[in-house]
């Protein structure tokens, strides 16, 4: 009985070494018995960890669970061990058709099936929309089932040990007495959990997945077996150590639910291995753990040149010198401590004040990049996939991309065909909710340029096992789930959304679909501002015709009907409170964007702007946005523009209506005023003729308009200001008294008559 702790690279170091030793017939590893068939594949020279076993449900791929697994986890070694060796190997966990099995519950009430790794099925109306909102927002939920290892939640026996050896840090004291040993004592370990479970009454799952493992052990013996060796969660080791009668545990196993369930490899990054809890095991540092493993002599030494690489990659100054110090503090931290091995908050309190000179900042690239790692697995070509998995495998290598766990940026030339395709395989990805491109800002101008940023999560399996219902390639499955989202209830500018990404990822039968479907709900919609939040994505996509490539047939009558609608419906729906002329503002300036892009539909729509903006009853903020619309536009005169804003602006006007229509003539820019004397005065004689009171009303409104200015623009309107008021300042007021003279001296040197007519004028 080998007790280890999941994750910990001193237990795998030394279960090797007692494997080695010990020389078993067979080996038993806690984890579910449906993947004893691919254990094989762990032994496969392009199977590179972190990878994980994936359960899943095949009528329900969104019930599924994860077994991840590092180089350093002492399960993988066995198994490493056990391959190299010829020795058969078999998983002895509770199986995952019991522990998938939706009506299993733990005492606390959850599914059972979360252990170690578990997704929640997601919701079943999930929107399209859900592939582009940010990390996290929609990730599968992880339950963890405690400490696994060391026990079950609402217990902690490695405290216990902790504590009475005088440790007030559990972590710290597995790592001394066992993680940085160079063997585990494992009769000890044993011994002291047997001490910590005396009096324990394990739950009923608890109970049942001990009783499993018994069930294997049995079997192992039952099948000729004599030299056994059990590789389990040290926890679970006073359970085994007495096999005892079979008949108590199949009592207990009787009448389980079961499910049926599919397995497979999929590739795990130590970044999950960091956020989520693998067997129940949490590992805050896979890179540390990684490097603990992989370098077991001078292991301080090593990381500190690492760490001072890293550094020097970034440009920042690190010299050998700085590393030899960094090791000579954190070898001497540790012996102050009383610790066998500096630890990892001993080499980082040392990279801190040695290498980063007290900066955090660079501590953090320390953290990221070494301390959790920024490594994506791989399994091999043979590993069992869906065909979707399959299918954007292939797709993957034809295209030249490649997924990995470090962010990084990708930018697309669409003129290219080989950029061109990376974009349709992105955009299709997105519709099937595999968000592993993220669209951002563009550098450079020109529609025929985009740009990613990509990052490839471990969950992305599951929704692509979730979406292989929808078909066995990527474009198949992606018209197919594009369909069924339009065959729904959908708002207009949901449904027109759709649309433009059936265009940005060439799924013209898909865009049929929706094309009916937004032809169908315009009709049925009057609310103007539904048509309006509809509109600019239609006009987008018609644009695609020409960039990409792609035909938009059918898109402009559509757009055109819209658009009359919008025209007709604008005048009556312009009249509302704060919050309603906002929300209209909004969607005004959206469509105005898009008119934009087509010239014949442009006239129409100004003129309607303008009547509305010649009336009286509009709420400030509408008055002064159109006014400015139309002034960028050229439809209005700049005098006409001094009028509406002096009436804006005049002493009948009340304050809080006046900030309003400055602030919506001025959104978003606020270059007129630097370089239109005669907006600038009106505004500035406004602001100094306030009474204290009304200023202070109006301020929020005020601070709210500059506020939204870049840096830059407050800056020069503020040295304008300040120029203009400085000089009235120094213009003090004519003393006539004092200057009779010097007019008088003026006028004779101009023939202006006499001394009698220079005095009768002075």
């Amino acid at each position: 009985m080998l007790g280890v702790r999941h994750h910990g690279p001193g237990s795998a170091r030394a279960l090797v070494a007692e494997l080695r030793r010990v020389r078993p017939d067979i080996v038993l590893i806690e984890g579910p018995p449906e993947a004893d068939a691919l254990v094989g594949l762990a032994g496969e020279p392009d199977m590179e960890p972190p990878v994980a076993l994936l359960a899943h449900v095949p009528s329900e791929p969104s019930r599924a669970g994860f077994w991840p697994f590092a180089a350093f986890s002492p399960e993988w070694q066995a198994m490493r061990y056990a391959l190299a060796a010829g020795v058969p190997v078999r998983f002895c966990d509770l199986p995952a058709a019991y522990s998938l099995a939706p009506s299993s519950r733990d005492a606390a009430g959850r599914d059972a099936s979360k252990g170690p790794d578990a997704a929640q099925p997601p919701s079943a109306s999930r929107d399209l929309d859900a592939a582009r909102e940010p990390e996290g927002s929609r990730d599968h939920e992880v339950a963890e089932d405690g400490v696994e290892d060391f026990g079950p939640a609402g217990r902690d026996p490695i405290g216990r040990l902790a504590e009475a050896a005088g440790y007030d840090d559990a972590e710290r004291w597995w790592e001394d007495v066992v993680e940085h040993r160079g063997d585990a004592p494992f009769e000890v370990i044993a011994e002291a959990m047997a001490a910590v479970r005396e009096g324990y009454v394990p739950d009923e799952r608890e109970a049942r997945r001990e009783a499993y493992m018994r069930k294997v052990v049995r079997g192992a013996f039952k099948d000729g077996y004599r030299r056994v060796a059990v590789v389990c969660g040290a926890w679970h080791v006073p359970a085994l150590r007495e096999i005892g009668p079979a008949a108590p545990d199949e009592r207990l196993l009787r009448g389980l639910p079961r499910v049926k369930v599919e397995m497979t490899w999929v590739p795990w990054t130590y970044g999950r291995l960091a956020s989520w809890s693998g067997y129940g095991a949490g590992v805050r540092s896979p890179g540390w753990y990684d490097h603990l493993f992989a370098c077991p002599e001078r292991p301080i030494e090593r990381w500190m040149a690492r760490a001072a690489a890293v550094l020097r990659e970034e440009d920042l100054p690190v010299s050998s010198a700085h590393v030899i110090e960094g090791v000579r503090l954190a070898e001497g931290l540790a012996a102050i401590r009383g610790r066998p091995l500096a630890g990892l908050s001993e080499v980082t309190e040392a990279v801190r004040s040695v290498l980063c000179e007290g900066a955090d900042l660079p501590v953090e690239l320390i953290q990221r990049r070494m301390v959790v790692g920024e490594r994506l697995g791989h399994v091999p070509d043979g590993t069992p996939m869906v065909p979707l998995q399959r299918d954007l495998r292939e797709r993957m290598t034809r295209l030249r991309l490649r997924a990995e766990a470090l962010e990084r940026d990708l930018d697309l030339d669409l003129r290219k065909p080989l950029d061109l395709d990376r974009s349709r395989l992105l955009h299709r990805l997105g519709l099937l909710g595999v968000a592993w491109g993220v669209p951002r800002e563009a550098r450079g101008k020109g529609t025929f340029r985009e740009s990613w940023r990509l990052e490839w999560r471990p969950e992305f399996d599951i929704e692509l096992i979730e979406a292989g219902g929808y078909g066995t390639t990527v474009p198949a499955a992606a018209s197919a789930r594009v369909r069924e989202f339009a065959a729904r209830d959908r708002p207009l500018a949901e449904l027109t959304d759709a649309a433009e990404r059936c265009l940005l990822a060439d799924l013209p039968d898909a865009l049929t679909s929706v094309l009916s479907a937004v032809s169908a709900r315009a009709a049925l919609d009057s609310d103007v501002t539904h048509l309006m939040a509809a509109l600019p994505s239609l006009v987008r996509a018609e644009r695609y015709g020409d960039v990409r490539g792609t035909s938009a047939e059918g898109l402009s009558a559509i757009a055109e009907s819209l658009l009359a609608r919008i025209r007709a419906g604008l005048p009556a729906a312009v009249t509302g409170d704060d919050d309603s002329a906002r929300e209209l503002l909004r969607h005004v300036d959206a469509v105005h964007t898009a008119v934009g892009l087509r010239e014949d539909r442009r006239d129409g729509w100004l003129a309607v702007l303008s009547g509305i903006a010649a009336r009286d009853d509009l709420h400030g903020l509408i008055g002064g946005r159109l006014t400015r619309i139309l002034l960028d536009a050229g439809t209005v005169p700049a005098e006409e523009v001094s009028r509406r804003m002096s009436r804006a602006m005049s002493a009948g006007t009340p304050p809080a209506r006046a900030a309003a229509w400055v602030e919506g003539f001025l959104a978003g820019s606020g270059l007129l005023l630097v370089h239109d004397s005669t907006l600038f005065t009106l505004v500035d004689t406004w602001l100094t003729t306030l009474t204290p009171e009304a200023f202070i009303d109006v301020l929020p409104l005020l601070r709210r308009t500059f506020g939204a200015f870049p840096v830059p623009e407050r800056r020069t309107i503020a040295t304008r200001v300040t120029t203009t008021h400085t000089a009235r300042a120094a213009t003090p007021e004519a003393d006539a008294r004092r200057a009779a003279p010097a007019v008088r001296t003026v006028l004779q040197i101009l023939g202006a008559g006499g001394p009698s007519m220079s005095t009768r004028r002075n």
